[in-house]
């Protein structure tokens, strides 16, 4: 079932991924039959129309369709075990929504692009190294190493993160959660790199952001390392890294030694949420917008 705006040629749908009804959101580009299409993967916490609403109408102008969708049990999607993550399950969840894009009229199911920031940066790599047939696929400011953002929060508070896992998943007491984002400080999932006013600026009106995650999700952040299939990546690959970032550390010089001759690095001189924003976001697209170009010539 789907809706389409004569206005901005907006369609919403729903699949099914892991037994689960997924919200889905389709931007078309004006005048292109058989459009190419990017799907949009979203981060930790990430919902649709938060963040990435500024990546639209760029690729649209450039031919692309655009697709956003939200996980199993968050955002409009469906699920009974509210705000949870599992890297593994999501990568499954990126599967069948890239089905579901395929599947649309109207668009070219040869000419598809996985696109993913932070968390769903890492599930990118991972999933485009199992789909040779893609036309490519761009990582930004992608989590390629779980331990490492483990490692990047101070001993204290991964104690209290484990004390609350552990209450999460005691039968008697969980769900037990956690703000996703908060202030520098906050017992939170991400309160680094202005986390808390990155998702207030960048949150569309009318989007009702929940901002709990469980608990349990973070014992699942260190032992998820997508850096270790870049070698396995056959498909052209654009990561865009951030220098500063604390979020989710970028190794420059480590995902260099791994990468491929398929994968193109750049850098932005900034923290994990300012490629987001401008002034550093005309930079970001231009090389997003570039890398599309490319792909279509």
């Amino acid at each position: 079932m789907s809706f389409e705006s004569s206005r901005d040629r907006t369609e919403r749908s729903r699949f099914v991924s892991g037994g689960v009804a997924c919200a889905a959101t389709l931007h078309r580009p004006e005048g292109t039959s058989q459009a190419p299409a990017v799907l949009m993967v979203h981060g930790w916490g990430g919902v649709q129309d938060a963040l990435t609403v500024p990546f639209y109408e760029p690729f649209q102008r450039i031919g692309f369709a655009v697709m956003t969708f939200d996980y199993p049990g968050w955002g409009d999607s469906d699920g009974e075990l509210r705000n949870d993550i599992d890297p593994r399950r999501r990568e499954r969840n990126v599967e069948d929504a890239l089905a579901h894009l395929a599947a649309q009229p109207g668009i070219d199911p040869t000419r598809l692009v996985l696109w993913g920031t932070s968390f769903g940066g890492g599930h990118v790599v991972n999933v485009a190294s199992r789909h040779p047939e893609l036309l490519g696929a761009i990582a930004q400011v992608p989590m390629l190493d779980g331990m490492a953002a483990v490692k990047a929060n101070p001993p204290r508070r991964l104690v209290q993160f484990g004390i609350a896992a552990l209450r999460d998943r005691w039968p008697t007491t969980g769900p037990h959660y956690l703000p996703v984002i908060g202030p520098p400080g906050a017992l939170a999932s991400m309160d680094r790199d202005g986390a808390a006013e990155a998702m207030r600026k960048g949150t569309a009106d009318g989007v009702a952001y929940d901002n709990r995650v469980t608990a349990r999700s973070l014992l699942r952040m260190g032992p998820y390392r997508p850096f270790r299939r870049l070698k396995d990546v056959h498909i052209p690959l654009l990561i865009v890294g951030a220098t500063n970032d604390t979020v989710a550390p970028f190794v420059e010089d480590r995902v260099r030694q791994l990468a491929g001759p398929n994968v193109t690095i750049e850098t932005l001189d900034a923290n994990h949420f300012e490629p987001y924003f401008e002034p550093t976001l005309s930079q970001n697209l231009g090389y997003q917008t570039a890398f599309l170009h490319r792909l279509l010539t």
